[in-house]
C-alpha cells in the first residue's frame, strides 16, 4: 500500500494544476497563472515546482497538490488522496472514517444492479410514455424497486451485504418498536443520484400511481446530503469548462428529458430550493451563468425567490424564467415544444427585475394596499446601501419608477425603523413623486412671474428639461427687465404659441388670491412675495440635489470597472457628494 508521500513523489504539481490553470514561466522553478479561486485580470497565482506548493498573492490561497484538488473539486482529504493515487497508479489504504463513505457507494451500486434488473414491465412502460428513449433510460441508469417488503433485503443476504450496511445507506427502514427492518423503496421508479464527481450517493423514487408521497429520497447519510447535491450535475459539469449555462429545474424527469432533447446543462435540486452550499459548489466548479426555470405557480415562485436569495453572493450571472406554456419542461418537451424551452432560456429576467415583477404580479399597483405590500416584499433587497451593490440600487430605482415615489423619500423610509414597522397611507402619499424635475421648473417659472425681482437669483446656467420653460426663461432672463413686471410684453411675444397658454395658467395659479378683501390685499401681496422668494430658493435647492444625485449615480457606475486604487478616489467623491446632498437638504429645512 502506498502512502501520501509516495503519491506526492509520483506527481508533478505543475502538471496537476496545469490541467485547470494555464501556467507560464515566472523564474527558476516558478510558474504563474490566473488564480482559480478568485477573479483577476493579471496573474498573481504561482506554483513552486521545487517545493511542491502553490500560493496566490491576491487572495492568499495556498497549499500542496492535495489541498489544490480538495479546494477545486470540493473533496475531503481522503477523496483527494484516492483521486491523485489513482492518477499516480498507486493503491492507498483508506483510514477509519473514510472507508464508511466508500462502503456507502458500493452498497448503493449493489442496489442499483437490483433496481435495474426489475425495470422491465410497468415502470419501463411509464418511462417510455413520458417520451424517454431506451438510450436515455440506460444513460441515467433508471430502474424499479418492485412492490414487496423485503426484496432488496433478501438479495443482500445472498450477496453478503449486511442489514447494517443497507440501513447506513438509507435503503432499509427499521421499525423502532418491533426492530423489524424492511425495504425503504417499494413499487417506485428509481432515479440513481450521483454527486458532481459521479459517485453513487443515493436514490430518488417515484410512484407509478397517485399514492403519497409521490417522491421519496434517500435520507441524510454520510454520503447523501441533499442540500449539497444537484441531480444531473455529474453530466452537466462538463459544460462548465466552456462557460456554458447551467439550468436549474424542479424534477428528475425535467432534467432527463431536457438532456435527451439537447439541453444538457439541466440540473435539479432534490426537493428543496437552491442552498448556499449549492451556490458555493457551482462557483467552485467554475459556473458563470445560471438560469432558474421553475413553474409559475406559488410554489415555483417561492422556490425561485429563495434560490435567488442563496446565489446573491456568488460570482456568476443568474436569471429566472419559466416555460411560456406554463407547463414544466418535461411535459413541454413531450408535447413537442422545444421552441418554448429555447425561448425561455433565451429570455428570462435578471434577479432584480424578477423580484420586482413577482411582487407587482402578486400584489398589484392599483391600490394603496398593493403598493404597501410590494414595498414590504422588496425591502430586504433594497435596504443595502453599499455603493457597490448595483442590484439594491437598481431595485430602488425600478421601485421608484413603477410605484411613482420620490427616490429621496424611499431612502428616508428605508432608513427609518419606525416607518418600516408600519407603512401607512400617509407615508405612501408623502413618498409620491407627484413633482418631477419638470414640475419644479414650472413651479420656479410661476414664482418668477409672481415676483419678477426674483430673476436676479438665477445665474442663467440651469439646463431646463421642459422645452416651453426653456423658451420662456430665455426670453425672461434675456429681456434685461429684471425687476420689472412686463408680463404683457411676454404674453405678446408668445401670442398664438403653446407657451401663451402656459403663461396664462401660471399667472392665474400664482395670483389666485381667492376671496381676499381690499383691506387685506396689501398684506396678501406681501405674503405672496415672501412665499415666492422662499419657493425659488427651495426649488433651486431641489434642482441642485437632483444634479448631485445624478453625479453620484454616474460615479457608482464608473467605480465598478476601475482598479482598487482608483475605486478609493471614486468612493471619496461619492461620499463628498452625499454629504453635500445632506447639507442642501438641511439648508432647505432651515428655509422652511
Amino acid at each position: 500500500m502506498g502512502t501520501k508521500e509516495d503519491v506526492r513523489s509520483r506527481l508533478n504539481i505543475a502538471e496537476v494544476i496545469g490541467e485547470q490553470v494555464h501556467l507560464a514561466p515566472a523564474g527558476k522553478g516558478r510558474l504563474k497563472g490566473l488564480c482559480p479561486f478568485h477573479k483577476e485580470k493579471s496573474p498573481s497565482f504561482q506554483v513552486d515546482t521545487e517545493q511542491g506548493y502553490y500560493y496566490c498573492f491576491g487572495c492568499k490561497a495556498g497549499g500542496d497538490v492535495f489541498s489544490f484538488v480538495q479546494r477545486t473539486e470540493n473533496l475531503s482529504f481522503g477523496d483527494a488522496l484516492r483521486k491523485l493515487a489513482e492518477k499516480a497508479g498507486i493503491q492507498v489504504e483508506a483510514k477509519y472514517g473514510e472507508k464508511s463513505s466508500r462502503d456507502l457507494y458500493e452498497v448503493n451500486a449493489f442496489a442499483l444492479e437490483y433496481f435495474r434488473e426489475h425495470l422491465a414491465g410497468p415502470a419501463l412502460d411509464y418511462l417510455r410514455r413520458r417520451g424517454l428513449s431506451d438510450e436515455t433510460i440506460a444513460a441515467f441508469e433508471l430502474g424499479y424497486a418492485p412492490d414487496g417488503w423485503d426484496g432488496l433485503l433478501k438479495r443482500a443476504r445472498t450477496k453478503g451485504v449486511s442489514e447494517r450496511q443497507l440501513l447506513e445507506a438509507g435503503l432499509l427502514i427499521e421499525n423502532p418498536e418491533s426492530g423489524r427492518v424492511y425495504d425503504r423503496f417499494r413499487a417506485r421508479v428509481m432515479f440513481p443520484i450521483r454527486d458532481h464527481l459521479g459517485r453513487l450517493v443515493g436514490y430518488g423514487g417515484r410512484v407509478l400511481d397517485d399514492s403519497k408521497p409521490k417522491y421519496l429520497n434517500t435520507p441524510e447519510t454520510e454520503a447523501f446530503r441533499k442540500g449539497e447535491l444537484l441531480y444531473g450535475l455529474d453530466k452537466a459539469r462538463t459544460r462548465l469548462k466552456d462557460g456554458a449555462e447551467l439550468v436549474v429545474v424542479e424534477g428528475y424527469m425535467d432534467v432527463i428529458t431536457m438532456h435527451q432533447h439537447g439541453f444538457t446543462g439541466a440540473v435539479a435540486s432534490l426537493g428543496t430550493a437552491l442552498t448556499a452550499e449549492h451556490a458555493t459548489l457551482l462557483e467552485r466548479l467554475g459556473a458563470q451563468k445560471l438560469t432558474l426555470m421553475f413553474d409559475r405557480d406559488e410554489a415555483g415562485l417561492k422556490a425561485t425567490l429563495s434560490g435567488l436569495d442563496q446565489v446573491l453572493g456568488a460570482k456568476f450571472r443568474v436569471r429566472a424564467t419559466s416555460v411560456p406554456s406554463g407547463k414544466d419542461p418535461a411535459d413541454a418537451l413531450l408535447a413537442g415544444d422545444d421552441a418554448g424551452i429555447r425561448q425561455a432560456l433565451s429570455g428570462g429576467l435578471d434577479e432584480v427585475h424578477y423580484r420586482v415583477q413577482a411582487a407587482v404580479e402578486a400584489h398589484g399597483l392599483d391600490t394603496t394596499e398593493g403598493k404597501r405590500r410590494v414595498l414590504m416584499q422588496l425591502l430586504p433587497r433594497m435596504q443595502n446601501m453599499d455603493p457597490l451593490d448595483e442590484g439594491a440600487e437598481q431595485m430602488r430605482a425600478i421601485a421608484c419608477e413603477q410605484l411613482g415615489i420620490k427616490p429621496e423619500a424611499l431612502l428616508e423610509w428605508i432608513g427609518s425603523k419606525a416607518k418600516r414597522r408600519q407603512l401607512t397611507d400617509t407615508h405612501l402619499a408623502g413618498m409620491s413623486a407627484h413633482r418631477t424635475e419638470e414640475d419644479r421648473e414650472l413651479a420656479l417659472l410661476r414664482q418668477l412671474l409672481v415676483d419678477p425681482s426674483l430673476r436676479a437669483k438665477l445665474d442663467g446656467s440651469t439646463p431646463w428639461r421642459n422645452e416651453s420653460v426653456r423658451k420662456v426663461m430665455l426670453a425672461l432672463l434675456g429681456s434685461g427687465a429684471a425687476g420689472g413686471n412686463d408680463t404683457d410684453s411676454l404674453l405678446d411675444l408668445f401670442r398664438g404659441q403653446p407657451e401663451e397658454q402656459l403663461l396664462i395658467r401660471l399667472l392665474f395659479e400664482g395670483r389666485d388670491s381667492g376671496s381676499v378683501s381690499r383691506a387685506n390685499s396689501a398684506e396678501y401681496e406681501q405674503k405672496v412675495g415672501a412665499y415666492a422668494a422662499a419657493a425659488v430658493d427651495d426649488i433651486q435647492v431641489s434642482m441642485s440635489i437632483d444634479a448631485m444625485r445624478a453625479e453620484v449615480d454616474l460615479l457608482k457606475k464608473q467605480v465598478v470597472g476601475v482598479s482598487p486604487a482608483e475605486q478609493i478616489g471614486f468612493l471619496k467623491q461619492i461620499q463628498e457628494l452625499q454629504r453635500a446632498i445632506e447639507a442642501e437638504k438641511r439648508a432647505r429645512r432651515g428655509m422652511a
